[in-house]
């Protein structure tokens, strides 16, 4: 079994998902429960930080693909931070920085949300 764990916080308004480990696709119901629980609870602006994740197949970026259009729709987003180059590069081959805001830092990428209030 691969190694994977997501932690949520709160940044005022910011929902802050910190991944860990190897998101696959036994992994991405863990995620998947996250994003339908930040849903439930109508946090729909949401930043993942991939500072430990260390690898994600096609079944972990469908899981952002599954939610982005709920959390735009109810005037939020999903925005990402902290990539190392591996991770960025998959997501970057398959043309998510078209559809994503990517952030070097955490601070910024929450301070995106703050700044289009």
């Amino acid at each position: 079994m691969a190694d994977f764990n997501v932690n949520t916080r709160e940044v005022g308004s910011v929902r802050v998902i910190e991944l860990k480990g190897y998101l696959d696709a036994h992994t991405a119901p863990e995620l998947e429960n996250t994003f339908n629980s930040l849903i439930n609870d109508a946090n729909f602006k949401v930043v993942v930080n991939f500072n430990s994740l260390k690898y994600i197949s096609s079944a972990g970026l469908g899981v952002f693909m599954a939610y982005v259009e709920t959390m735009r729709e109810n005037s939020g987003d999903i925005k990402f931070t902290n990539m190392n180059k591996d991770v960025y590069n998959i997501f970057d081959l398959l043309g998510f920085p078209m559809l994503y805001e990517f952030f070097e830092d955490e601070d910024l990428a929450i301070q995106k949300f703050n700044n289009s209030l």
